[in-house]
């Protein structure tokens, strides 16, 4: 189940980057989705998954946002913050990394689906 959900959570992900905006009211809701990203990259591939979708995912992210050089830094310190957050508390998969992973999937889903519903093209 979990291996299905990558492709679900890109297609919901490139649905909810709306058009560029400058101080968008999605920022917050985006920065969140970032680190999220960040936190399934760590997790995942902690967790058996070999390969860099979630990093993958980031950077269609960043590439559909287009966003200028300042908030470029901000997502990528987001995505950094999540991957670097998991790393000091899992070393190894344990049900506990399962359930964040769950958690994270989750969350990502809901935060995408609310950004497109509120701020889609």
């Amino acid at each position: 189940m979990l291996r299905r959900a990558a492709p679900a959570f890109a297609v919901l992900l490139c649905l909810a980057a709306p058009a560029r905006a400058v101080d968008a009211p999605y920022e917050k809701d985006m920065l969140r989705v970032a680190e999220v990203l960040g936190s399934l990259h760590y997790l995942r591939n902690l967790c058996g998954e070999d390969g860099n979708v979630w990093r993958e995912e980031m950077e269609k992210l960043l590439g559909t946002e287009n966003p200028d050089e300042t908030r470029r830094a901000r997502y990528v310190a987001s995505f950094n913050k999540g991957y670097r957050s998991f790393g000091s508390t899992y070393t190894n998969c344990t049900p506990s990394a399962l359930e964040a992973i769950g958690r994270y999937l989750r969350e990502g889903e809901n935060l995408t689906k609310e950004i497109a519903a509120r701020y889609g093209n």
